[in-house]
């Protein structure tokens, strides 16, 4: 084009030719331009995008990196993790073993040591040497309740303790309740009601038991006149269990802490028993196993009612159950008795011989399943069997009394005497057609019991 243009020049074509090629020449040079800038745009874009890709990559690879680093430490925690978790199941089955063994072992030399104490007492004994056997007796319960406390805090700690769910009556657990506790009451002058309710719920048996029990016992402890209310109403599905008490009442600022271990109330010092503000403690903790809310209302100078709230389960009919037989009301008493006493531990045999031999009994010792074959050689026939539940190499006490009875070709009443509160351990006594004592056994508690089912045998 440019080249044309001079040619038009040199040969003298009019300048207005001339200023249209320019003008054309102009527009083409300019859209050519804009080509090359459009061009060079692109390139920067495409140079730019590079440049992106290239710190994109980069980026990726540093995260990638640290995504590695960050899996391979959560594999490290998963290891370390699941090694904690095994180390924690190894030490809860260890904590149960130990729980058990040692609840057993604290338990049966105070067992030994209540049986022994009895067998002391002589009824014309001067009454200095009574006040010595009462002191005795009431030290050993303390011994007691501390034991059963603090055995009781540490499984609840230990999460040993499963609850059992089941159908409970109320009448039957509140009349159970009411023959444990009135003694203590009649002794303070205190007057303990309860409404023979025909109403159960879902709990666990041995753990409501010990709840209401505890609840009892702490309004004893601090009623000094008056009298205690055992009571169950019903509020929509749930059935709410009260206590009621004429005592010293709860201040505001104490009514928190008096759930936490060895809290005592302000009145503590006045109370007659022992006490070592572990009561409460442990009917939280139980409450908060079973899924039961614990309540409290208070009036200072008044009295307290605690309430456990506990699920609907229907009703059932109640029927009064025979009064506790006691020395002076059993038909005829233990002399010359035929008793078998099966455990494996020497102190509990000497002491068990030493207090059936003071009721005038006939004893036969044994400790164990080996001991039945030559027991039943010597022709001695029991009239009824005092059974350890756990005795060596891991036999029950049950199949013993299984083999006796087998033998003997009659159901000769048995009593199971255990350390053992598993709801498991009372239903395989039960189901074995045998009574249950936990230990240490009171020994009036097992005199009678002994009386009423060595008469019942003999009607």
């Amino acid at each position: 084009m440019i080249e044309q243009l001079l040619e038009q020049l040199h040969a003298g074509q009019p300048p207005e030719d001339l200023e249209l090629q320019l003008t054309k020449l102009k527009k083409i040079t300019a859209a050519l331009m804009q080509r090359v800038e459009k061009s060079m745009d692109q390139q920067a874009n495409a140079y730019s995008l590079f440049q992106t890709a290239i710190t994109l990559e980069s980026q990726v690879r540093v995260r990638t990196d640290e995504l590695k680093t960050a899996l391979s430490r959560l594999e490290r925690t998963n290891e370390e993790l699941t090694t904690a978790r095994d180390v924690s199941e190894r030490a809860n089955r260890f904590k149960t073993r130990f729980f058990t063994a040692v609840g057993h072992d604290l338990l049966q030399p105070l067992h030994a040591a209540r049986l022994s104490a009895s067998a002391l007492v002589d009824p014309n004994a001067s009454e200095h040497q009574q006040r010595l056997a009462a002191r005795i007796e009431h030290a050993l319960t303390t011994i007691e309740e501390l034991l059963r406390s603090i055995l009781d805090i540490s499984k609840l700690e230990a999460g040993v303790i499963a609850p059992s769910i089941r159908l409970v009556p109320l009448g039957e657990l509140f009349g159970s309740l009411v023959v444990d506790i009135e003694p203590l009451a009649k002794a303070k002058g205190l007057d303990l009601r309860w409404h023979r309710s025909e109403l159960a719920v879902m709990s666990d048996p041995l753990m409501l038991r010990r709840i209401v029990q505890n609840l009892i016992a702490n309004a004893v402890q601090y009623t000094q006149g008056g009298g205690i209310m055992l009571a169950a109403r019903r509020r929509g599905p749930n059935v709410r269990i009260e206590v009621w008490d004429t005592g010293p009442g709860i201040p505001p600022a104490e009514r928190n802490r008096i759930f936490e271990e060895f809290q005592r109330g302000p009145d503590a010092a006045r109370a007659t028993a022992g006490g070592f503000g572990l009561g409460l403690s442990i009917v939280q903790r139980m409450s908060e196993a079973l899924g039961h809310s614990v309540a409290l209302c208070s009036r200072e100078h008044h009295g307290t009612c605690f309430t456990i709230t506990a699920p609907f389960a229907g009703t059932v009919h109640y029927s009064v159950a025979q009064p506790t037989l006691t020395a002076s009301t059993r038909p005829y008493g233990l002399t010359g008795a035929k008793v078998a006493v099966i455990d494996n531990d020497n102190s509990v045999l000497e002491a068990m011989q030493s207090l059936l031999e003071h009721w005038s009994c006939e004893v036969s010792l044994l400790r164990g399943l080996k001991d039945l074959d030559p027991l039943l050689a010597s022709g001695f026939r029991p009239d009824i069997l005092l059974v350890d539940y756990h005795l060596d190499g891991g036999t029950c006490g049950i199949a013993a009394v299984e083999r006796l009875r087998a033998e003997a070709d009659r159901k000769l009443p048995a009593i199971i005497i255990t350390a053992d509160h598993s709801a498991a351990t009372a239903d395989q006594a039960r189901s074995a057609d045998c009574e249950i004592l936990m230990k240490p056994v009171k020994p009036a508690e097992l005199r009678a019991l002994m009386s009423y089912l060595v008469s019942r045998n003999g009607s």
